[in-house]
């Protein structure tokens, strides 16, 4: 009697091969789209704007680049970030306190302290500002401090969803009350005003100006290059998960807190990097910048644009405040509602943002199409 061996048992399947959760775009498009914001930005506008719109062309891309990290945070982390103000203020009064104490010159106080009585020794956390290389530093690293400090305590605790957002709301608010009760040393509701130069350069000067509208626009490049890179790391691919599913990527080992802190720190260094930059452009800092609504104006422009998109956030930050100069003009009473009407319908509407209206249009036109098919099939049955 004859038995026959049995099969020997099949191989264990292997891992299943890794799948990106963003598409990543070929380098040749990727070089030509770089390529054209550059010639965009220090070709063409330069030589198609006057000074005065290519001045304010360079305060709407200082919130550009908050966008890139509203992108990072939110279109990718899934963290709402209503108190983006916070950092952009830190980078800004930081910037703005050295350059205050070099028009002032050495010994001497800013003008507003002379103006509001302060005729002793300047204070004491003013002095490191006055040393060009940790004012710099500061305009950076202070705003990633903060946001590492409070992030620590508020991801630890899993505070996650509305809960964030009206933190860091809050958060913006305290700190605006702040500054305007400390009217000696911020300025107080002015805040720092009438700065004359920059690292040397006399701002009133146009050639100056056009400088500093230079040194912007290629910060905004290298950041949108820096956050490209990261979205398309293994670390942008962990983030996206964690924001789908954070319990799911906290039973395999990770620490979603650990992934969220990151991604808000990058995020307050850009905005205070913005802040320092808007400074020299604009030529003042106050608590009235960076308050609860100009907060939510920084995150409007991502959302409008796309949050997920990083050319979308950038395109939507640089419309919406462009519209905001130029109807506000027009409807002075009117267009915070309109700008708040836009960030609801937007967000209920249309969650991508403008970058997803094309997909959302084929997306809707493939359905009607299938529909179409599927009455047409059904009718060829009954007939038959």
């Amino acid at each position: 009697m004859t038995t026959t061996a049995p099969p020997p048992p099949a191989a264990p399947p292997g891992p299943a091969p890794a799948r990106r959760l963003l598409p990543a775009a070929g380098p040749r498009r990727t070089l030509a789209a770089f390529a054209l914001g550059a010639v965009l930005l220090f070709a063409v506008a330069p030589l198609a704007l006057t000074d005065f719109r290519l001045g304010l062309l360079a305060k709407y891309l200082c919130t550009a680049i908050v966008a890139v990290g509203v992108c990072l945070a939110w279109g990718r982390g899934g963290l709402l970030t209503l108190g983006q103000g916070v950092f952009f203020g830190l980078g800004g009064y930081a910037m703005a306190m050295h350059l205050k104490l070099a028009d002032a010159g050495p010994g001497n106080l800013p003008d507003f302290m002379v103006l509001y009585g302060t005729t002793d020794t300047l204070p004491w956390w003013w002095v490191p500002f006055a040393n060009p290389v940790f004012a710099l530093a500061a305009t950076v690293l202070l705003p990633m401090g903060v946001a590492a400090l409070l992030g620590s305590l508020i991801f630890r605790r899993r505070v996650r969803g509305a809960y964030f957002a009206l933190l860091s709301q809050a958060l913006t608010a305290a700190f605006a009350i702040w500054l305007v009760g400390q009217q000696a040393t911020t300025g107080g509701t002015n805040g720092l005003t009438d700065i004359q130069g920059f690292f040397g350069y006399a701002l009133d000067d146009p050639a100056n100006q056009r400088m500093v509208y230079f040194v912007i626009a290629l910060v905004l490049l290298a950041l949108i290059a820096l956050a490209r890179q990261l979205i398309h790391s293994r670390y942008g691919e962990l983030l996206v998960a964690v924001r789908d599913s954070e319990e799911r990527v906290r039973f395999l080992g990770y620490d979603p807190a650990r992934v969220k802190l990151v991604v808000y720190v990058v995020a307050a260094g850009m905005a205070g990097l913005a802040g320092a930059l808007f400074v020299p452009a604009v030529g003042i800092i106050s608590p009235a910048l960076i308050g609860i609504v100009p907060s939510i104006e920084l995150v409007i422009g991502a959302a409008v644009g796309g949050r997920a998109s990083l050319l979308g956030a950038v395109l939507g930050a640089l419309a919406v405040a462009w519209a905001k100069t130029a109807l506000s003009e027009e409807f002075p009473a009117a267009w915070t509602y309109f700008q708040g009407l836009l960030f609801v319908v937007v967000v209920a509407f249309l969650p991508g943002g403008l970058a997803s209206l094309a997909r959302t249009v084929r997306a809707r036109l493939a359905r009607r199409g299938r529909g179409a098919d599927e009455d047409g099939t059904e009718q060829k049955e009954a007939a038959v």
